[in-house]
């Protein structure tokens, strides 16, 4: 071997060595998620989006591999939790539920926040508002309460919810919708519509909006009657109530909805990897069965769809709150 063929081939080794040395000192970098996420729930422990929550975060992290922990972030009419998710490291491992509110929340002057903050990763669930009166009530018809309130402005009265809450804007909206005063039927707040429910009963009040799933033992009760739903269909498990569109001929709607979303500018493949897991976890017959058994409606639209669906819901929001006198 030449001398030139010797320095040559001991220069490529030497250079080989040096490589695979180097190569073996570089960072293993591991596929996300590498640690822990935290899944934020803007609301109080034990309500309807704590529970679904709590439900995805268990499923969640059988899916990524990874503990899902979660921290119930509450105040302000929803305002402190939300703003906790879209002020988070845009880096994946922190997202959280996001609910109907946050298309209410800026129009009632709470927030700057709109869903243009958020990473929309999937919507999840929806419960359209229902229409319920007391069994023995003269309405049997979603018609025949449009009719008298109409006929009566301010003699009859609403409840469900606080003042400017999603069951108050879901009959405004109705009302509006069919030619009458937002406000044709006055609304007496309630912590809930559990409390305007039983108002209801009493003879308080006429009407409540809430989800009919929240009437359904007084219905079972035989003390009250849904007389239609602000859906798009109706509910498998009320067959038997027509939506709006079919009892009315309105085009109304309104839902309570919860969706995950992480703070805007995630990653695409942390947002692409949870999309993927968070529809596994959604398909799972575990969480169907969960869903359906406490009756919450089941809804699935990722990424670009829910951005869409936010958008819409904002802009009906928006609409029905100026009309009410609510938006600020």
């Amino acid at each position: 071997m030449t001398k030139s063929k010797a320095f040559t081939k001991i220069a490529t080794s030497a250079a080989l060595a040096t490589a695979a040395a180097f190569s073996f000192a570089l960072p293993a970098y591991a596929e996300y998620p590498e640690r822990p996420l935290t899944l934020i729930v803007p609301w109080g422990a034990g309500g309807g989006t704590d529970a679904t929550g709590r439900m995805i975060a268990g499923l969640l992290q059988e899916e990524l591999g990874q503990p899902v922990n979660v921290v119930n972030r509450t105040g302000g009419s929803g305002v402190v939790g939300h703003s906790a998710i879209a002020t988070a490291d845009p880096d994946g491992y922190t997202i959280g539920v996001v609910t109907v509110e946050i298309g209410m929340m800026h129009w009632a002057g709470l927030t700057e926040l709109t869903y243009e903050d958020y990473t929309p990763i999937a919507l999840y669930n929806y419960d359209a508002a229902g229409i319920q009166v007391r069994a023995d009530s003269e309405w049997n018809t979603a018609s025949d309460l449009i009719d008298a309130v109409k006929a009566d402005p301010g003699k009859y009265k609403g409840s469900g919810t606080g003042q400017g809450g999603i069951w108050h804007l879901a009959l405004a909206g109705m009302l509006s919708d069919s030619g009458a005063a937002a406000d044709a039927a006055p609304w007496v707040p309630s912590k809930g519509s559990a409390a305007g429910l039983q108002e209801l009963v009493a003879g308080g009040v006429d009407v409540v909006t809430s989800s009919v799933v929240e009437a359904s033992a007084l219905i079972s009760a035989g003390k009250v009657k849904s007389l239609a739903v602000m859906g798009e269909a109706r509910l498998g498990a009320f067959a038997d109530v027509p939506t709006l569109k079919e009892a009315t001929g309105s085009d109304w709607k309104l839902a309570a909805w919860r969706g995950v979303a992480g703070p805007k500018g995630m990653p695409d493949d942390a947002t692409a990897k949870l999309s993927a897991a968070l529809e596994t976890v959604w398909k799972s017959a575990e969480f169907q069965e969960f869903m359906e058994g406490r009756g919450f409606g089941l809804v699935w639209k990722p990424g670009a769809e829910f951005t869409t669906w936010m958008k819409d819901s904002d802009a009906a929001l928006g609409k029905v709150m100026t009309a009410v006198g609510l938006a600020k």
